[in-house]
This record gives C-alpha cells, structure tokens and sequence, in this order.
C-alpha cells in the first residue's frame, strides 16, 4: 500500500514541521490554562509501570539498570511512535495528538503554582507551611532550611525544572515529534526514580542517570541562552554563566541555575541537606549576587515564564527552518 506523501496516494502526509508547531503550542497553551491533568495522568502511569518492571529486573548492577532504562524508554517511546504513525493521515488528528502529548509532558504551571505555594507561606511568616509544601518542588529536607534557604531551594528549583519540564521536551519534541517528547519525559521520569546516588540505585540507576545527562543537554543550553535573553540583567546571566557553570556538580543544571541567578541578581547554591546527606556546592553569581528574598520566587516564575514561551518559538521556527531546508535540498 503506498503511504502518505507518495504519488499514488490521495492523502498526502501532513507537515511534520507545522504539526509540531500548531501542537505543541495548543499543549504549551492547555498547560498554562488547566495545568497538569488531575486524573489518569501519563506520567504517573508511566511511573507505575516503570516501578513493575524495577520490581522484576532490580539487581545491584548496571547491565539490569541499563535493561530497566531500554525497556521503559524504549516501550513509552515505541507506543507514542505506533500512536504517531496511526494518525499520521490526518493532519488535525495530527495536531491533537501532539497537543495531547505536549500537554502531558510539560509542567510549567504547575511547577509555577507550587513555588508560588511556598513562597506565599514564606511571606506570611508561616515555615510550617512552607516545609510541608517544599518537597513537592525539590528533594530537599526541609526540616533543615529556614526560610531565606528554602526561597533559595524554591528559585533553584524553577530554574532547574524550567529545563525538565518544559524546554527539554520542546527541543526533544522538534527534534523526533510525538515520540521525542515521549522519551525525554520518559527519560527524565526514570533518572527521578532511580537516577540518584543511594546505595540502591547507585549502579542499577547508572544508565538512567546518564541517559538523563545527554537527553537534557540541548534543553539547559537552550534555558541558560533564552534566560540571558529574557531576564532583567542579560549582561550579570551571561557572566555567570560563563564562569559559574562549571562549578555545579550537574552539567545540565549549572548552565541553568547560574544564568537564572546573573539574571535575577541573586546567589544560589551553597549547604545543601538531602535527608541527612549534606553537600557544600560552590556559590552561583558570588561576586554581584545578594541571597535569595521571597520577593524573588516570583521574579522566577515570570522568568521560567518567559523563558518558556521563547522555547516554544525558537523550538518550532528550527523545526519549520529544518523542514524547509530540507524541502529545497529534495
């Protein structure tokens, strides 16, 4: 049977290029309107059926872990290519699944709602509040921080999570479509369950992790640049940048958390507590930096924002830039 875009067929193959536009704006637009899904959330099920498969395969070493990340990022991104190719004729149907997926795998707002969450009870004086909430932004023990250091975790943590759960999967998504966002989120997914160094996951997490590094690489570039452009000192993020990033243990989380920091002004990084582990990071933006105020979580929302939405536009007008390239070239 000849396919979609061959002479012989009557249906042409929508253009994958403006389907990723069209989509993932329409996905970027559901999450900032209704945020997450409430019920039957992807990821969660994702989760679920990543920690069946952890449950049959776990051996502390790193061939089963490798074996774990194959079949879970493997099985999430082959079903979202079945499901790609099965409305790959139609070009709305098109739009809708990549609206869908994008949705589901981005979480500005919500990482937004949370921040402001522990920011308004940081405001109001109320710490309690303000440790319960922090563990849904950060693995931080909170119990540990007051609170000018849990404002701190708060704009580490946008700033971070702004590559994660939003630009990553856009970059990802221009690059493979439906599947690419898929796999990034599936991959991202797995590197928060056992991508961490306990004396569990340390060999059995190994690939995760890694695979985590290289699939977020693109993304935190992409972050840190369009935060030197969007925040309100271009000049402090991209200083930072270039002399703080590489003083962060994490290669994609450097880039991102000192240009956030050059461009709100302020210092992160420093003691950190992660249930009773306790690591002294070096000092992002040290030299022209002052610490973290609450005042500042909402500047990094506005921020990540911002940031987001200049991923879209530079995500979707490379892929239409590609596509037309590639149209001329054929």
């Amino acid at each position: 049977m000849p396919g979609c875009g061959t002479r012989s067929s009557a249906a042409p193959c929508p253009s994958s290029a403006r389907v990723f536009a069209y989509g993932a704006a329409a996905g970027l637009l559901g999450d900032l309107l209704l945020g997450d899904p409430r019920r039957g959330h992807p990821v969660a099920a994702f989760g679920r059926a990543a920690g069946a498969v952890e449950r049959t395969l776990w051996r502390d070493h790193r061939g089963w872990g490798a074996l774990h990340t194959l079949v879970c990022v493997g099985g999430a991104a082959g079903a979202a290519a079945v499901a790609a190719r099965a409305v790959r004729r139609s070009p709305v149907a098109s739009v809708v699944l990549t609206a869908a997926a994008t949705w589901s795998v981005v979480g500005g707002t919500s990482l937004g709602r949370e921040a402001r969450a522990v920011g308004g009870a940081l405001a109001a004086g109320d710490l309690d509040v303000a440790r319960e909430r922090l563990p849904h932004l950060c693995g931080r023990d909170p119990q540990a921080l007051d609170g000018q250091q849990m404002a701190r975790a708060v704009v580490e943590s946008v700033a971070e999570n702004t590559s994660d759960a939003v630009v990553g999967a856009l970059v990802w998504g221009a690059v493979g479509g439906v599947p690419g966002l898929v796999a990034f989120r599936a991959v991202n997914t797995l590197d928060a369950m056992v991508g961490h160094k306990s004396a569990r996951y340390r060999r059995y997490g190994w690939a995760s992790a890694r695979l985590d590094d290289v699939a977020g690489w693109p993304g935190a570039r992409l972050t840190a640049a369009l935060a030197v452009l969007a925040g309100d000192d271009s000049r402090g993020a991209l200083a930072a940048w270039r002399t703080d990033a590489s003083k962060h243990p994490s290669p994609n989380a450097g880039p991102v958390e000192s240009s956030f920091a050059g461009a709100l002004g302020v210092t992160l990084g420093g003691t950190l507590s992660y249930a009773g582990r306790v690591e002294h990071r070096a000092v992002l933006n040290g030299d022209t930096g002052r610490p973290v105020a609450v005042p500042d979580i909402e500047r990094a929302v506005r921020l990540s924002r911002r940031v987001n939405v200049l991923a879209l536009a530079v995500c979707a007008a490379g892929r239409l830039a590609f596509s037309y390239a590639k149209g001329r070239n054929s």
